[in-house]
């Protein structure tokens, strides 16, 4: 045999191997394609209460100390030591750990708002004049300490980025009715000062799912969505003509390797070319009456803000889409927490009650699920000197408040209890991985049997360990 002839031979069979490992892997992504678009023709798995949700994310972790856990007693205890048997050796931050822990009692007064006689913080009268509406979650629990790792929990259901959010999760197993916007659209409060919190894109990130399922996030600017204009002078007959050029030559390839970001990469094209129309009609606040923002507050005229987010958030629920996410940072308060929690509840109370109040009004609350709520709480001891305007507190995982509304919610309803001091959940402890089965329940969705195969693995959002649907709080 000549050098030729093995070279020849070589190439043969690097080609053929190639091909074999191509077809592999391609095999097993198919595999896995199939898996998963089976398990999607089941869902619903059953009648769904909530045709859509709107969460309302709080970022950094609002004291429910001051805002919904009303402890009267903790006035007598002031500035006392918390006891150890309150506390149980658990975890605290670096900025508290090996320091007394001095009780500060809440700063804010609590007062009884509608028939259900809810009690909530004075700090949140708009919310309070909707008490007969929410169900208060007052047992939540988490495991991280933590603002990233918390968040990220809070979100995907596991503490290390890389796995989707529970927005992407609805838009993976439900997508939606409507095909101009996206099934899941983040909305970010644009802060009058600048807060040090960031918000990571992985918050409403897809993880292992495809891309087509991540948040899509709307600007607060001229062009809420980055790159969607066509250049000026350019026609839209021929951009459709480009279109439809380049989706040919991705199926080609797609044919080839079954790589399913190919199918992600033509259906957002053909996404974005719908956007161009929808998303100006949706951001474009001059068709709403001066009623409108007269009961969202003065702060809805100022585009980025959370109050004008909220109405976005309203007018997405009005176009079907599926998962809508609001981002308010700026809650975590390691000091100053009488006047910068203020500012926080002034930013979001009424804009907050508003959107129920509008989406009941329009018939929409009935199938909305809207969440309100924080990666964690804050801790009943005072991080600085307890008795002064310049006192803050610690983050706090063992119990904090969320609030819930629509969508066969129990409205004027509290759920689970803490002890004296506000430190542990002490009456049904709903977990973070409890409140995504219930959430995904009302969506018509057994969290059990709602997986994606990945790596060989089924993964779901509720994660290994056991979760529950909280029924207590159903109609």
């Amino acid at each position: 045999m000549n050098s030729s002839q093995m070279q020849l031979r070589r190439r043969s069979f690097l080609q053929q191997g190639g091909l074999n490992f191509g077809a592999l892997a391609a095999g097993t992504l198919l595999g896995d394609e199939l898996a998963s678009a089976e398990l999607k023709h089941s869902l619903p798995h059953f009648a769904p209460q909530a045709k859509r949700v709107i969460f309302l994310t709080q970022s950094g972790g609002p004291s429910q100390i001051e805002l919904f856990d009303h402890k009267p007693g903790l006035q007598k205890l002031a500035g006392t030591e918390l006891p150890a048997s309150v506390r149980q050796g658990q975890r605290l931050t670096g900025m508290t750990a090996g320091k007394q822990q001095l009780i500060m009692p809440s700063v804010a007064k609590f007062k009884q708002h509608g028939q259900s006689g809810t009690m909530i913080g004075e700090w949140l009268p708009h919310i309070g004049s909707i008490a007969d509406e929410i169900c208060l979650v007052k047992s939540m629990v988490t495991d991280q300490i933590n603002h990233a790792p918390a968040m990220t929990k809070f979100l995907t259901g596991h503490q290390l980025a890389g796995r989707p959010s529970f927005g992407c999760w609805a838009s993976y197993g439900l997508g939606s009715v409507n095909r101009n916007l996206p099934d899941y659209v983040v909305l970010l409060s644009r802060m009058k000062r600048g807060s040090d919190q960031p918000l990571y894109d992985h918050y409403w990130g897809s993880g292992f799912l495809p891309s087509r399922h991540q948040g899509v996030k709307l600007r607060n600017a001229k062009d809420p969505v980055l790159y969607l204009n066509d250049p000026d002078g350019f026609p839209r007959e021929l951009r459709r003509e480009m279109l439809d050029g380049l989706a040919s030559i991705n199926r080609q390839k797609y044919e080839q390797t079954f790589d399913p970001e190919i199918e992600t990469r033509i259906q957002q094209y053909e996404m974005a070319f719908r956007m161009q129309t929808s998303i100006p009609d949706l951001t474009d606040l001059s068709d709403e009456p001066e009623s409108t923002f007269d009961l969202y507050g003065p702060d809805s005229r100022r585009p980025g803000s959370y109050a004008a987010n909220c109405i976005l958030a309203r007018r997405l629920a009005e176009r079907n889409v599926r998962f809508i996410q609001l981002f308010h940072p700026d809650w975590d308060h390691h000091s100053r927490l009488s006047s910068w929690c203020v500012s926080r509840c002034v930013d979001t109370d009424q804009a907050s009650a508003a959107l129920v109040k509008d989406l009941k009004q329009r018939g929409l609350l009935e199938d909305t699920l809207v969440i309100w709520g924080g990666e964690f709480g804050r801790g009943v001891a005072g991080q600085g000197d307890w008795k002064s305007p310049q006192a803050g507190r610690d983050h706090h995982p063992r119990c904090f408040t969320v609030w819930m509304a629509g969508a066969g919610i129990k409205p004027g309803f509290s759920y689970g209890a803490t002890d004296d001091f506000s430190y542990n959940a002490v009456e049904n402890p709903v977990h973070v991985r409890d409140l995504h089965a219930t959430a995904l329940h009302q969506l018509g969705v057994d969290h059990e049997r709602f997986t994606h195969r990945y790596q060989g693995l089924d993964f779901k959002l509720t994660g290994v360990e056991s979760a529950r649907v909280v029924h207590e709080i159903l109609t």
